[in-house]
Order: structure tokens, then sequence, then C-alpha cells
């Protein structure tokens, strides 16, 4: 049988200031970033979107890499990584996601996700409950509000005039890299995820990061009256002025919100970063931890 490995080149300027690392899971050369030196706190792991890589997430996942053994993995299929064998529904990349976690010796993790990564964190949570700490959901993407193919398009149009310039720079590569076919069968299984169905099933602390000129999600308050309709461990925060790829966009904000969900603390804006953006608690759940100040 064939390898599935990529060639094990090392970027000629690091990406960032994580240690950026390969190993092998299941047959496939799987390129990564960590903690240089991972702190002793739990560990924190960022998947990325549909098409992407790992980079993207970077300026949010450097942030917190001295509060928590950070992980940015590229998925099988997905950036410098190989191919996969199995596929690239969302099954696979959860338990792919779960394979990576064994490999590098963590039992039990918090994921944070970004547009697709967010459908890849819910499986993870669905087959994996007892290695999943708490969910970060960014940008949560797919199911019907995302069909069919032409509507997609014009969301992913509109978001890209809402981005940063500099994310051009960063996804074209990535997208190229992905290339057609598999961006075909990737938007089928996207889409065709029952992501809310599995949201309401999370019975740990989920956080959920809208951003409220995001195109590819419905208006934040139809967000709010899906998760207040049942008891849940949801908190809800809408980030003002962003739209899709707030992980690249907005850093500071995103890392600032992490760390007072992680620590259940209420939900304030950043300090370091006044007048850029207001976070907004839109909805917290009945089976959440009370904040503790």
């Amino acid at each position: 049988m064939g390898t599935t490995s990529a060639p094990r080149r090392l970027p000629r300027r690091p990406a960032s200031s994580l240690a950026e690392r390969w190993t092998t899971v299941d047959g496939v050369d799987v390129f990564y970033r960590e903690s240089p030196n991972p702190p002793d706190a739990p560990a924190m792991m960022h998947v990325h979107g549909f098409g992407l890589s790992g980079r993207y997430l970077l300026p949010t996942a450097e942030r917190l890499a001295d509060d928590f053994h950070t992980l940015v993995p590229d998925l099988p299929g997905f950036g410098r990584s190989g191919k996969s064998p199995t596929g690239l529904h969302i099954p696979d990349l959860a338990h792919a996601a779960a394979r990576f976690l064994d490999d590098r010796g963590i039992d039990r993790v918090t994921l944070v996700g970004n547009s697709m990564g967010c459908p890849v964190i819910l499986e993870f949570a669905h087959h994996y409950p007892e290695r999943l700490e708490r969910a970060i959901l960014v940008s949560p993407a797919g199911g019907i509000y995302n069909q069919p193919l032409r509507r997609a398009v014009g969301q992913l149009t509109r978001d890209g005039g809402r981005e940063p310039a500099r994310m051009v720079r960063v996804a074209t590569p990535d997208y190229l890299r992905f290339g057609v076919p598999s961006t075909m069968k990737m938007f089928r299984a996207l889409t065709q995820y029952p992501s809310l169905d599995r949201l309401l099933e999370l019975s740990v602390p989920t956080l959920v990061v809208l951003g409220d000129r995001d195109p590819l999600m419905p208006h934040h308050e139809r967000v709010r009256e899906v998760a207040a309709e049942t008891d849940n461990h949801v908190l809800l925060v809408r980030i003002e002025g962003a739209a899709h790829a707030i992980n690249f966009s907005h850093p500071g904000e995103l890392a600032h919100l992490i760390r007072l969900f992680m620590a259940d603390e209420p939900i304030t804006d950043d300090p370091d970063s006044p007048g850029h953006a207001q976070l907004w608690e839109i909805h917290r759940g009945s089976h959440l931890p009370p904040p503790t100040s």
C-alpha cells in the first residue's frame, strides 16, 4: 500500500513563535505547532476551518501558549500534512484529531475550533466525551444556513471583503493546495452535518463566539433563540466588528475571552484592546458554572 506522507519540510521562516514539528499518525505525516516549552497546564488544541491549515489560527493560539499546552495541527488532508487514507468526512477528521492527541500522549483537552473546525469538535465530543474538557466554537459553519453551494459561495465572497487583507496571503496557498475535488467533497460533508443536534448534546462547558459581521452565520438573535430553547452548557458571546475568521482578525479579544471562559469569570472587554471591539454575552446556559467574580 502506498504512503500518504508529505515531504517533511519546515518553512524557511517560521510562521509564529510556536515550535513547528512533524509526527506520523496512522502512516500519515502530520505537521503541527506546539508551545515551545509546554507549561504545566491543561492542553488546548486549535482546529482549523474548511480548506485551510492551522496557520491562520496562530495569532490567537500563540497568545495562549504561555497559559495552556497549546497545539495547532494541520489535520490529514489539509495544509502541510499528508493526505488522509480514510477521507474528508467530519467523523474521519474527528477520529484523526483523537489519534493525533494519542500520539502526543494527551488524554483530555479543550478544543478551540473555527468554522469547519467546530463540527469536528462536536463529532469528537460525540465519540470521545470523556476526553473533552471544554469546547470553544468560533463562527461554527455547516448545516442548512450554508446550503446550497451557490449560497455558500456568495457568503464566502462577502466575508472575504470583511476580513483583513493579509488573510488573503495566508489562506490562498492553503486553498490552492486543498484543490477543487476536495472542496466539493468537503462542502457536501459539512452542509449535511447535524451541527445543532450535536451542539445541544454537549455536556461540557461550551463557548460559542459569533462575529456580528459574519455572513456565514444566522443573526445572533436567532442563534440565541435556538440556544435558549433547552437547558444547556452553552455560553454565547458576540464580538462586535468581527466577521468569520475571528481567530485571525481579532486574536487579542478572542484570547482574552477564552481566558475568561476557562476561568469561569464574567465576560468583559479586553483591557489591552480598548475601543477595538466589544464583547457581549447574549446567552448563558442554565448548566454552566456561575461566574466566580
